[in-house]
């Protein structure tokens, strides 16, 4: 069931919250919603299972391109942990999701117990960001769910072995049919901030990943990313030698999270988080 909390400049924001145990907060991907993570719950153990949408994403209010920011998105984040009286939480981050995690560990690491990071880590490639500029804020050709999820094969490179049945599903999360064609779920302002930042030098998030020492850090990459590379992978596993890793096969970005390979990552981290 969505519920719904206010962040201190009144925005209203939705979140999921179920379970009792360890806390988790799955922070979903750049344009996507908690439904990032449906395929994932029903192989979690037992633990309080914590999802939102951001502003601008879903179900949460539309507050305008400016706010549509990391540092921003980190702040609702902990509004939303102090909404529901949680002093830490684990944190399991898909791209979008994995940057504002890594920001918390800089910025409120206090109020973390581990990080998990799905597909995104502090170098960024350019032909991803890209290739992701490319749909930002625009609704899709195809007219309805099924000829979008006819399609998905033919425009996610780097995706093999995945049934229809599974691209309709992704349809279903990310796109509304309405007798006009598709639409997105977010507000299109997001792609504003998206392609400023993509004309600008790239930041240095080194610094942001060297921040989570001490937590436990898990890492699940696709093995055709083309977000991550496996230079980028390598050099963040020489940093920290303890990293959970899991290679993806068969994806891009990003993994399902229900693939085995990405299961038992998740199911390391949590034993790491919980010890």
């Amino acid at each position: 069931m969505t519920r719904f909390f206010h962040a201190p400049d009144g925005a209203r924001i939705a979140y999921s919250d179920k379970g009792t145990g360890l806390p988790l907060l799955c922070l979903a991907g750049l344009t996507r919603t908690m439904a990032d993570f449906d395929y994932l719950a029903p192989h979690l153990p037992p633990l309080r299972l914590i999802r939102m949408d951001y502003r601008g994403r879903g179900a949460s209010d539309w507050t305008g391109g400016a706010t549509y920011t990391i540092p921003q998105e980190a702040a609702d984040a902990l509004a939303l942990l102090d909404h529901l009286g949680l002093e830490r939480t684990a944190i399991l981050g898909t791209s979008r999701g994995g940057l504002i995690g890594m920001f918390l560990a800089v910025t409120a690491k206090q109020r973390l117990i581990g990080l998990c990071l799905n597909d995104i880590g502090p170098v960024i490639e350019r032909d991803g960001l890209v290739r992701i500029g490319d749909y930002l804020g625009r609704n899709p050709a195809p007219k309805t769910l099924a000829a979008l999820a006819e399609a998905y094969p033919r425009s996610m490179p780097g995706f093999a072995n995945v049934p229809l049945s599974r691209w309709r599903q992704e349809a279903e999360k990310h796109y509304t049919e309405t007798p006009d064609g598709l639409r997105i779920t977010y507000d299109p302002a997001l792609r504003d901030g998206f392609v400023a930042s993509l004309s600008g030098p790239a930041a240095d998030a080194w610094p942001l990943f060297d921040a989570c020492v001490g937590l436990p850090l898990a890492l699940i990459r696709g093995a055709n990313s083309d977000l991550l590379s496996p230079e980028t992978t390598a050099a963040m596993q020489r940093r920290r030698p303890d990293l959970i890793v899991a290679n993806v096969p068969d994806r891009a970005h990003i993994p399902f999270l229900d693939e085995p390979e990405a299961l038992a990552a998740i199911g390391a981290f949590l034993k790491a988080c919980a010890a």
